[in-house]
């Protein structure tokens, strides 16, 4: 039967990142079948648990989906495998705010009811590490806090130090990682390098797996695992695709929710990638485009450089067949980009705005949109939930542009940043999760396909 863990961490740069990949591959390399989710909105990390287990990963986020939605992500993709990895964000309790839950990995777990594995970075630590994690044990009597795996050790003997204090506090430890310096992930300015951009994969996959693995028996995390499975999902069938949708998929443009797109496939779409890097034409046929987010700055001379595909694009979005524009996609649908370097290059001027790198992040946390009028999304009033983080800053103006989403943080306050569209296609800065209102993936298919 299939078997199921959070791996949560004190703090942000704990290791479980580093922990959640080294298990996957691990498992993966004896055979099993590996199912990764992440708790939050973020993309990097479900493409690097893509690369460790070969299966595309799944966000579970408690303040954009309902606890319903959560059950049924996880149903539909635990169900097949030998064991799921959810890994958390931030620390263990972090959420939306500093009295709620919401948002959280503590709360992902009580939903799905699946225990918890805590990553301590116990680097200068010693008996005081019992202390932390029997206080994170404690703090919620309804969380099932089921093992902890000390990081960052200096020895065997600092592990066998923090082993023994652990006695009789009722968390199993399941062992100590050492540190090494040739371990750690690169990163860049929006968290770590995407998976499409990470140089030496599997040498990288396998030290880590190694890593992990002379530290955890983990026959013996296996079987102390409690058996999770849950009744089969009907989904009430999938459409056959008849309605080839474009989807941008390169270095530039991966940030995806999996679930969108798999919404989009049941709701009848044939989701077709493309390349505004590589492709000098867009696929044939299509009756809508999806352009998502991603690190388009950093790929900003190539894509400019590719001017047959910018006027392809521009043409589309022309032509008056949707677009749908999210973030590092709207952002290629503007007037020009500029680097923090200070380099500007043309993007395909459907948006009469430009935008600029900034050292400080634009934009931060999780948004909820209303509709203000008809747009491929769905009619004046459709709601939905996602998520905006962005370096960049929007500058200019476009008469033509109708501002169509009213936008309010997690807190209700009115947000300025709203979705833009011209003819019938729609841009916004926010990543939008089609879980939250899953008609949204069904009208968009629906007006591609009229």
């Amino acid at each position: 039967m299939p078997k199921a863990i959070v791996i949560a961490g004190t703090s942000s740069g704990c290791g479980k990142t580093s922990v959640t990949l080294g298990l996957m591959k691990a498992f993966a390399r004896k055979g099993l079948v590996v199912q990764g989710f992440k708790s939050g909105p973020d993309f990097i990390d479900p493409g690097l648990h893509r690369l460790a287990s070969g299966l595309p990963s799944h966000n579970l986020d408690g303040w954009m989906l309902s606890a319903d939605e959560i059950h049924r992500i996880f149903r539909r993709n635990h169900e097949g495998c030998d064991i799921s990895i959810i890994e958390g964000a931030m620390g263990l309790f972090d959420g939306i705010g500093a009295v709620s839950e919401e948002g959280s990995a503590a709360q992902l777990a009580k939903i799905l009811g699946v225990p918890v594995m805590l990553v301590v970075n116990a680097r200068g630590m010693a008996r005081s590490a019992a202390a932390l994690v029997k206080g994170y044990a404690q703090f919620d009597p309804d969380l099932r806090l089921d093992s902890v795996l000390f990081n960052m050790t200096g020895s065997p003997t600092h592990g066998q130090i923090l082993a023994q204090a652990m006695d009789n506090q009722g968390v199993r430890v399941l062992g100590s990682l050492q540190r090494q310096a040739d371990l750690p992930l690169p990163s860049r300015h929006l968290g770590l390098v995407t998976a499409e951009d990470l140089d030496r994969r599997e040498e990288r996959l396998n030290a880590l797996a190694d890593w992990v693995e002379k530290s955890i028996d983990l026959d013996a995390l296996l079987e102390a695992l409690p058996e999770y499975s849950l009744p089969s999902l009907s989904d009430g069938g999938v459409r056959m695709p008849e309605i080839r949708i474009g989807y941008a998929r390169d270095r530039a443009f991966c940030f995806y929710y999996e679930e969108n797109l798999r919404m989009l496939r049941q709701a009848g779409a044939e989701l077709v990638p493309f390349s505004p890097l590589h492709d000098t034409n867009l696929p044939p046929a299509l009756k809508g485009l999806y352009l998502g987010g991603g690190y388009p700055e950093l790929h900003a001379a190539e894509l400019a450089a590719n001017t047959v595909m910018l006027g392809k694009v521009r043409d589309f979005c022309a032509s008056g067949k949707p677009v749908y524009a999210e973030c590092g996609g709207f952002m290629y649908l503007m007037r020009s980009l500029r680097t923090r370097s200070g380099q500007e290059h043309d993007m395909a001027e459907v948006f009469d705005f430009s935008c600029s790198m900034e050292n400080r992040h634009q934009a931060l946390g999780y948004r909820e949109i209303r509709l203000t009028a008809p747009t491929a999304l769905g009619a004046p009033g459709a709601q939905a939930r996602g998520h905006e983080f962005h370096y960049s800053h929007m500058s200019g103006s476009d008469p033509a542009a109708a501002q169509v989403y009213e936008v309010h943080d997690r807190c209700g306050k009115t947000n300025a940043s709203g979705g833009y569209q011209k003819g019938n296609c729609l841009g916004s800065y926010v990543h939008l999760h089609f879980g939250s209102n899953p008609d949204m993936a069904a009208h968009f298919a629906g007006v591609c396909g009229a």
